[in-house]
């Protein structure tokens, strides 16, 4: 068995920068040396770690780049245990399950002018953006926001090489004052694209501040590393599935992957917590009950999609692309 699936590959733990404050880097390589699936700003894969725990880490080098996937992982001991594995299990040398690519937060690459905003751990995917956005000579502007010195990740050299592009806030340094979102966003050509990682808590503020600023929610994007817990669903209601003809009742308080997965149905999930993706399923005919992070408000309105790792069914019946 190789390990490798459509979807999966068996990579190679060559390398990890240990960082202060436990956020290290990690770089997988094909152990044959042979390229890997191409990647696009913004896009994360994922890791298949012990016992089926599979987490998501956002790709942070130049998407030029074929060699090689690299990760900065920050241990989260009050996590759902996946960075606590990365860290105190994998070392160098060893074989990890590592997904293909997928992008739920893509850089608008047309040539307008983009922002982006890195919060903590957040900066990930904003340096791959960042390379992007230089080699297609598109007007950049980089920040990142960290508590203290010791959270940039190894990647003060980088920004600073970055001249003007680049400009770091960090928050003990600043007598309390927090990273002026608004005036980021000020400053901003009125034509860019606005993007933002970081926590929950910086996320909203952003999006309020764009919002105020008059910013078009088209052009204003954000990534969640983790979800608010999602109140279960508040209704019952039929799943039929349209492909198989099977069907079933979606208890109060299930989740549709729940009872496809008692039913010993197959289906690709990943983060349960409706932030990566993996479960997005077509909808043939009902009304979903949208809990997710991924699917604009537009998207969720036209009903097309859900995740079924997370939301439920407003309507009495729900038919799947199954």
């Amino acid at each position: 068995m190789t390990g490798e699936t459509e979807s999966a590959l068996t990579l190679r733990l060559t390398a990890i920068h240990y960082g202060a404050h436990e956020m290290n880097l990690y770089e997988f390589r094909h152990p044959d040396g042979r390229d890997l699936a191409p990647f696009t700003a913004g896009s994360h894969v994922d890791l298949h770690l012990a016992a089926g725990m599979v987490r998501q880490y956002s790709l942070m080098n130049d998407p030029a780049e074929r060699d090689r996937y690299l990760l900065g992982i920050k241990l989260d001991r009050q996590g759902r245990g996946g960075s606590a594995f990365v860290h105190d299990r994998l070392r160098v040398g060893d074989l990890v399950r590592v997904g293909a690519p997928r992008n739920n937060f893509p850089m608008e690459e047309g040539g307008a002018p983009v922002v982006l905003i890195g919060g903590g751990i957040g900066i990930t995917p904003m340096i791959a953006m960042a390379h992007r956005a230089r080699s297609l000579g598109i007007d950049m502007r980089l920040h990142q926001v960290v508590r203290t010195r010791d959270d940039l990740l190894a990647l003060e050299s980088w920004l600073a090489g970055h001249g003007g592009f680049a400009h770091i806030h960090v928050d003990a340094e600043a007598d309390g004052r927090l990273f002026d979102l608004r005036g980021a966003i000020a400053a901003a050509p009125r034509d860019a694209h606005l993007y933002c990682c970081g926590p929950g808590p910086m996320l909203d503020a952003f999006q309020q501040a764009a919002h105020q600023a008059g910013w078009p929610e088209a052009r204003v994007h954000v990534e969640h590393f983790s979800a608010e817990p999602i109140a279960p669903s508040d209704k019952a209601f039929d799943l039929l599935l349209a492909k198989s003809g099977k069907s079933f009742c979606v208890q109060k308080g299930q989740t549709i992957v729940e009872v496809l997965r008692d039913a010993g149905i197959a289906v690709e999930v990943s983060c349960e917590q409706g932030i990566c993706g993996a479960c997005e399923t077509r909808i043939v005919s009902g009304t979903a009950d949208h809990k997710d992070m991924i699917l604009s408000d537009a998207e969720k309105a036209a009903g097309q999609t859900m995740m079924i790792c997370c939301s439920g069914a407003l309507s009495d019946t729900l038919v799947l692309d199954l």
